[in-house]
């Protein structure tokens, strides 16, 4: 926790941009509410990063001590029809322990991931993430990769909930206020026919450990905009019932409509 703490304390920029975040999504809560979901937000954090240095002693005789399933009937009916799985999940509970934990219970995955910017970090993280047996798709290679897999009938995450550039996006309504979303996973999916199934791991404060829960299949139509929406209310929705365990910190509604004004 002492490393959260200490990323609030020296960067208060980050809990600048969550308060300004959680004034759009949730207008009734006064500062004190806001400033107490903020707080949540650095206690998920820290969860997530005392998860990951603990990945080298987890295997498949310990993993269920951090988590546990619901919903994995969503996955598996998803899977059996022989087109892969793409998983849509969000910066939300343990993205990192979720990934990382369904390759010890049920079986490895492909995860997308955007190097970071530091090497050494980013080669320690690398490492901790193929520890159970997944493998990572880098963005800049990530089509042809990610249809592979698919086509080898492979499940694939992906982080789709961060702001999107204007030529890499579609404005869906999220929380209110329109925020530009990536719309190249809607468009693979439904280029490739393959099922998206929703997924998060999500910290459960009575059982003290992780819930890593799939939802049922989202349908996509190939309209664009309405899949890409439709994915994001459902994320909206969850996000609402653990408000403290989403990246309040992140610039999520940076990207504005033309002729909008910046809202940060």
């Amino acid at each position: 926790m002492a490393a959260a703490r200490l990323l609030d304390i020296a960067l208060p920029k980050l809990r600048r941009v969550a308060l300004i975040n959680l004034s759009f999504a949730f207008p009734a809560l006064d500062n004190a509410a806001r400033n107490r979901i903020v707080d949540g937000v650095f206690r998920s954090i820290a969860r997530l990063l005392v998860a990951m240095a603990r990945f080298p002693d987890l295997n498949h005789s310990n993993i269920s001590q951090w988590i546990g399933y619901e919903g994995l009937e969503h996955y598996l009916c998803a899977k059996q029809k022989g087109r892969g799985v793409l998983i849509a999940t969000a910066h939300l509970g343990n993205w990192e322990l979720s990934a990382f934990a369904h390759a010890l219970m049920t079986e490895a995955m492909n995860v997308m991931v955007r190097p970071l910017d530091n090497p050494l970090i980013d080669e320690l993280v690398e490492t901790r993430r193929t520890l159970s047996g997944n493998h990572l798709i880098f963005k800049k290679d990530a089509a042809r990769t990610v249809l592979r897999a698919l086509k080898n009938e492979e499940a694939v995450g992906i982080l789709i909930d961060q702001n999107a550039a204007l030529a890499e996006g579609v404005f869906i309504r999220f929380f209110g206020k329109y925020a530009s979303a990536a719309s190249a996973f809607v468009k693979l999916a439904h280029h490739s026919q393959t099922p998206v199934v929703p997924g998060f791991a999500l910290w459960d404060e009575p059982s003290q450990r992780y819930i890593l829960r799939f939802y049922p299949e989202v349908p996509m139509t190939g309209d664009e905009l309405a899949d890409t929406q439709r994915i994001h209310t459902q994320f909206e929705e969850i996000i609402r019932q653990y408000p403290d365990q989403w990246m309040w910190i992140h610039r999520r509604w940076k990207t504005r409509p033309p002729g909008q004004p910046p809202l940060y």
